[in-house]
């Protein structure tokens, strides 16, 4: 995989702010081990650009010490490329032929064109000892260190963030009892190691049980989520939600969600729960008078200033 070096010398704009606590006091707030490979995923391109620069912005803001990759979504990626560039993200130049492949097997067809959604999946190949996964319709309010090195086998080999009761199966996933008990999860945000979790564990999975799995996902324009879910389930990964393994963590993150108050300019839940971002999931608009709005509108701001430089 064409990459720079993991961990690399960061840009002045990656720099750690002067009022940073010292590393003593940072590896007090987080599980993450020293010398461990800990990163950042997205998946972008130039269609979906208003939505990448306030991400890549609110990145900077807030996790710019943690290396960042951007896979991506197709050949339209011109405006990306500079945006990756500015904001010091690894920009991913090898083509992900194998999950083309699957995506191509899974959802075939000329009206499929979002099945390249599983390009997510790259995320499982990035040279990182645990990676976080963040869909780019998101903005990032607080530092992601707490969230890595939580990872623990047979007790939490999965990180999400928020549940998905109504996007990822059908009714036919009573049948198998392996989904009956399921934590059902919302794709857009998770944590995990390539010691759990593998690109050649979808191709194994679907190999031996695409049966199964088209029998079971939810239909409208569902691909990644129904897939994701449907393997971490089959394999039998122990799925964590956030709030489990980091403390004071909010499951929440959903765009519309209520009772959202916010303390020194960072969101808490209804519970005075940290809430780590927003995520515009479902949204056929950009962000307007939502309570996460006017934050997302600063993020997209400074990022058109600093991009139209």
């Amino acid at each position: 995989m064409s990459l720079r070096p993991a961990n690399p010398d960061f840009s002045p704009l990656r720099a750690a702010p002067e009022s940073a606590a010292p590393e003593s006091a940072a590896a007090d707030l987080s599980g993450a081990a020293p010398g461990k490979r800990y990163g950042v995923a997205i998946v972008g391109n130039d269609k979906i650009i208003d939505w990448l620069l306030p991400f890549l912005e609110s990145y900077a803001q807030t996790n710019a010490h943690l290396p960042l990759y951007l896979v991506p979504y197709d050949e339209n990626v011109a405006q990306t490329r500079r945006a990756a560039e500015l904001y010091g993200a690894h920009f991913i130049e090898e083509v992900p032929e194998a999950i083309d492949r699957l995506a191509a097997e899974l959802y075939p067809g000329p009206f499929n064109g979002n099945r390249r959604r599983l390009r997510k999946l790259q995320a499982l190949a990035l040279p990182l000892d645990e990676v976080a996964y963040v869909d780019v319709d998101v903005v990032l309010f607080r530092d992601f260190s707490p969230i890595f090195g939580r990872l623990e086998a047979k007790k939490t080999e999965f990180i999400v963030a928020s549940p998905s009761f109504e996007y990822v199966y059908n009714e036919k996933k009573a049948d198998y009892p392996f989904l009956r008990d399921a934590l059902l999860f919302n794709d857009g945000f998770w944590v995990t190691s390539s010691k759990y979790l593998k690109l050649e564990h979808f191709i194994e999975t679907i190999r031996d049980d695409a049966k199964i799995f088209h029998e079971v996902r939810k239909r409208g324009q569902l691909f990644a989520q129904p897939l994701v879910n449907f393997v971490t389930h089959r394999r039998g990964l122990a799925i964590t939600l956030l709030p489990h393994c980091v403390e004071r963590a909010s499951h929440e993150s959903f765009y519309k969600a209520p009772g959202i108050t916010f303390s020194e300019g960072k969101p808490l839940d209804p519970d005075s729960k940290e809430i780590y971002f927003a995520h515009w999931a479902g949204a056929t608009a950009l962000p307007s008078t939502g309570v996460f709005d006017a934050a997302w509108k600063e993020f997209s701001k400074a990022a058109w200033a600093r991009f139209r430089k």
